[in-house]
């Protein structure tokens, strides 16, 4: 039987039908988004929109980007983070978002290694496990090479 899945994060993305999305915030007088979403006010100095979040929507951000940086994370975080027993090397990749040009940090998937990779190179979003219970496997969001 298959576990359910839950997110790892609630409310940062959604993996509804297939399609994962990062969810977020934008002002809608100056278009700057906000990864995790931001609910008090508009940060941008040069905005004019009133100072009080009335002004700050609900926004899914775009699927694709490019590879900014990367690294192999081969030491086993900290709590609160929760990894697999035992501890499985991964990698970290910094994608700057094709339509808003902000860098989101996540994990890349499973079986690509620092080898494969490249700054630069195009990739997509998509759902993978970060960790289980007996309960649920809990998952993120994490970067997939696109297919050339």
């Amino acid at each position: 039987m298959q576990k359910e899945q839950r997110p790892a994060v609630a409310g940062w993305f959604t993996a509804e039908d297939g399609a994962v999305c990062l969810l977020g915030s934008r002002c809608e007088g100056c278009g700057t988004p906000y990864f995790p979403r931001n609910t008090l006010a508009c940060r941008n100095p040069q905005c004019a929109a009133p100072k009080d979040g009335s002004e700050l929507v609900d926004y899914q951000f775009s699927t694709r980007g490019r590879i900014w940086s990367y690294a192999d994370a081969r030491y086993q975080p900290p709590p609160p983070y929760v990894s697999p027993d035992p501890f499985e090397p991964y990698i970290v990749a910094a994608v700057e978002l094709e339509v808003e040009q902000m860098v989101i940090l996540g994990q890349v998937v499973r079986g690509v290694t620092v080898e494969d990779l490249a700054v630069g190179m195009p990739v997509e979003l998509t759902v993978g496990v970060l960790y289980e219970d007996e309960d649920a496997e809990h998952t993120v969001w994490m970067w997939r090479p696109v297919d050339a």
